[in-house]
């Protein structure tokens, strides 16, 4: 691990995970093995991140989130406090006949979340599913079903309410477009999905 990476004295972080340059983690956060964090990432307190799973470059991490294997995650992602990426589509403690269960009686399927996407604290992502680039899950949502880039989704199970821009800001109609108050990027809808507008 690098020198420029900073781990809390009470963190329990696998050797076998690698962290990148300028990534913090933070009181009671565990990162387990073979787990890719990028550079400049924030881990924090109480957080978890499974096996194998990869974080991309300036992801935040926010206390007790808890990020299942084979989750993927990229560049810029935002996982707010106490959210849940699962990794069980049929969650269960025995099997049928009352055994245990084991590693080997399931099947882990991992939430997939694109570049500057948001998830907001409690939120849930039951896997597997697709958070689309630059999209807001609010706080408290449950997300059942793949979520368009842009897309702004709300409740239980979340629906699409409305855009938002990079910013995070809902977009605003502007005649046939949707303009982003703060950047003044514009986007066009077609067919479900956004698409930026030179």
């Amino acid at each position: 691990m690098s020198a420029d990476v900073f781990v809390a004295a009470t963190a329990d972080v696998d050797a076998g995970a690698v962290i990148g340059d300028d990534t913090r983690v933070w009181h009671l956060a565990q990162v387990r093995e073979g787990a890719r964090i990028g550079t400049g990432c924030n881990i924090g307190r109480g957080a978890y991140i499974g096996p194998d799973v990869v974080l991309g470059d300036n992801c935040k991490i926010q206390n007790y989130a808890l990020v299942y294997e084979p989750a993927r995650l990229a560049d810029g992602v935002f996982i707010g406090p106490a959210a849940v990426l699962t990794n069980d589509e049929f969650p269960r403690a025995v099997n049928p006949d009352g055994t245990a269960k084991s590693a080997d009686d399931w099947h882990a399927v991992g939430v997939t979340i694109e570049e500057g996407a948001s998830i907001g604290g409690r939120a849930v992502c039951i896997a597997p599913v697709t958070i689309g680039a630059w999209a807001l899950v609010a706080a408290g949502a449950v997300v059942t079903k793949d979520v368009p880039a842009h897309a702004l989704v709300v409740g239980v199970p979340a629906r699409r309410v409305g855009w938002v821009g990079r910013a995070g800001r809902p977009l605003v109609r502007d005649g046939e477009a949707w303009v982003c108050p703060e950047t003044g990027e514009r986007y066009r809808e077609e067919d479900g999905a956004l698409r930026t507008v030179a």
